[in-house]
């Protein structure tokens, strides 16, 4: 049974062994080398401080993780949020993606979010499902925008839009003055 929860900041080795792999071995992060554990743990709590970051676990094994981050660092782009999704070797096709960024997407829901983005290294047919499962729409695609394992890679940045731009938006609750009631309820409900 797949069990979602918050990451700890004890979680930065299983998650980070996660990670590694795509770095090394895949275009899809555009990073060339693996951050070492203090970089990565660094990382982890500045996402923490305002966003939910997830983990799935399987029989107390960490397998999967999801968090956000804000879009851009400008002030006015508060409102938009992109998203991560990362799965251990073996564990892709069983539903803990679509689990975890379930979760994910109501918590910045609540938070007060109006639009979640992807930005997806092409080809990647599993995460265009995921992303358009959810509702994303396809927004833009940039050819050779990234070079790695000797040969360019186009990206494709996905759109949600939770709610429409109207008025003056109520400002952003950071997730840690979310009812924990409420977080754990959800976490509950999409396993």
């Amino acid at each position: 049974m797949i069990k979602l929860r918050l990451a700890a900041p004890d979680d930065c080795g299983a998650i980070l062994d996660i990670y590694r792999p795509y770095v090394e071995d895949t275009s899809i992060t555009f990073e060339l080398e693996t951050p070492t554990h203090d970089e990565f743990s660094a990382r982890m709590s500045d996402i923490m401080r305002f966003f939910p970051y997830l983990v799935a676990e399987r029989d107390g094994e960490v397998i999967g993780y999801a968090y956000a981050h804000f879009l851009h660092e400008r002030a006015a782009y508060r409102f938009n949020a992109e998203l991560s999704v990362y799965l251990k070797r073996g564990c892709t096709g069983d539903g803990v993606g679509s689990k975890l960024y379930s979760a994910l997407i109501e918590l910045l829901r609540v938070q007060g979010f109006r639009k979640l983005y992807a930005i997806v290294t092409m080809p990647n047919a599993a995460s265009d499902a995921l992303h358009r499962r959810f509702g994303f729409e396809p927004l833009i695609r940039f050819a050779n925008q990234g070079f790695k394992l000797g040969e360019w890679h186009d990206v494709e940045w996905y759109e949600l839009v939770l709610r429409q731009a109207e008025g003056t938006p109520d400002e952003l609750k950071p997730f840690g003055s979310l009812d924990a009631g409420f977080v754990a309820e959800t976490l509950a409900r999409v396993q």
